[in-house]
């Protein structure tokens, strides 16, 4: 294990520091006094590879990440997880937004909430199944354009308004899958998706992955397994196919 001191440090430079460390073989690496450097995990495809973080790192963390263990013990900014491939993401804090922009694979799990735009443009392909969890609220345009994969809002806090979920939630949705649980009356909801109750099988398809964030948080699956979901999906694979086709 090795610690890297990051105060004052150029993003850049702290970068470079994690890569030596990563090429001549270390697989546990703490960086603490983290403040705002971006591209933290980048491109890193070890793994077996674990880096924690103390502290608030920048925008674009774990981004085109393919296959290492992040945690963040603080917040995250904008970006996590961007065009991610595999790996795994335990944020204790909130995260910005465009949370899982363009992820492609790989787990994130976020304590407490998420900013806007969360999950744009998230897409699924043969193996590769992206899955965003956050114990929060989330802002406005909550998967929009996703393509594929699973968002779930667990809702353990709420807005400033009361609200779970902001407005606009699925704009442009034309893949995946989204659960929210407890109360979602007055959502203002993309017109390109629709509301559903949840089934047993779609309880089975979740419940491990509620686990798995509870596990991390120290929190109790059943409390949070015993209240109603309600499951947005896409009602259409081209919603914008007139606009562009004849």
């Amino acid at each position: 294990m090795v610690r890297i001191d990051a105060s004052g440090l150029h993003y850049k430079e702290l970068n470079e520091m994690i890569r030596k460390l990563v090429d001549d073989g270390e697989r546990e690496i703490i960086l603490d006094n983290v403040c705002g450097q971006r591209y933290i995990g980048s491109g890193l495809r070890e793994k077996d590879l674990k880096i924690t973080i103390n502290g608030v790192p920048g925008n674009d963390l774990a981004a085109f990440m393919d296959g290492s263990t992040i945690t963040v013990n603080s917040n995250a900014q904008d970006g996590v997880g961007n065009t991610m491939n595999s790996g795994k993401i335990v944020i204790h804090g909130d995260s910005g937004d465009i949370t899982g922009h363009s992820m492609r694979g790989g787990k994130i799990f976020i304590k407490e909430s998420a900013g806007y735009r969360v999950g744009i443009h998230m897409k699924s392909f043969k193996d590769n199944f992206p899955v965003v969890v956050v114990g929060g609220f989330v802002r406005d345009f909550l998967a929009e354009y996703m393509a594929g994969g699973l968002l779930i809002v667990l809702g353990l806090e709420k807005d400033e308004k009361g609200k779970i979920v902001g407005n606009f939630a699925g704009t442009g949705m034309h893949g995946g899958e989204v659960f929210i649980r407890g109360n979602v009356d007055g959502i203002i909801m993309g017109k390109e998706v629709g509301m559903f109750k949840t089934t047993e099988d779609d309880m089975r398809k979740i419940e491990s992955y509620i686990h798995e964030f509870c596990e991390y948080f120290e929190l109790n699956p059943s409390e949070i397994l015993s209240e109603e979901f309600v499951k947005l999906k896409p009602l259409s694979h081209r919603p914008y196919g007139r606009l562009y086709a004849y």
